[in-house]
């Protein structure tokens, strides 16, 4: 089961089926070029069904980032290591219609005090496309270390950002 996590203005749960336009509209759109995009509606299905199948296969994943008050789905984001990755990663995606609230920054806190505080993490880093301008301002606004780059096979060289131990995030 996908636990539901909640801050002031969101919500973090499970994808559902009415989520699927709005999921399948960002990764059709160019702003998934640093991660092998745009997608077709299929890709995205397979995706999106990834995602609650992660849950299943390692415990934890990413979650749907909702408004509280409307549920209206903004973004992707949770943990997220899927094979050939270095160790556990938090992943972020806000679709365009969310850009530059603030829902990254406050779901990724979220996650990370989730993975620190119940899966009982000492670490977890983020692997950011370089180009990938607002992301690495992400992860230094979280207040990660950059470390060596990770290559991939497929997205090439990323950045990885360490993550703050867990009690120098309290």
């Amino acid at each position: 089961m996908i636990p539901t996590l909640h801050t002031d203005r969101l919500s973090l749960r499970a994808p559902r089926w009415d989520d699927f336009d709005a999921y399948a509209a960002f990764r059709a759109s160019p702003r998934t070029a640093t991660v092998g995009g745009p997608f077709s509606r299929s890709e995205a299905f397979t995706q999106l069904c990834a995602i609650l199948g992660h849950w299943s296969l390692r415990g934890y994943g990413r979650w749907m980032v909702a408004e509280r008050a409307t549920d209206a789905p903004v973004g992707i984001v949770g943990l997220y290591y899927p094979e050939g990755w270095p160790e556990p990663e938090l992943a972020w995606s806000v679709f365009d219609t969310a850009e530059g609230c603030g829902y990254a920054h406050e779901a990724a806190i979220a996650s990370r005090t989730y993975a620190y505080d119940t899966l009982g993490w000492s670490s977890l880093i983020s692997a950011v496309d370089p180009a990938n301008t607002r992301s690495v301002a992400l992860a230094k606004r979280l207040n990660c270390a950059q470390e060596a780059p990770f290559e991939h096979e497929v997205y090439g060289s990323l950045h990885i950002w360490r993550h703050p131990a867990p009690e120098l995030t309290a």
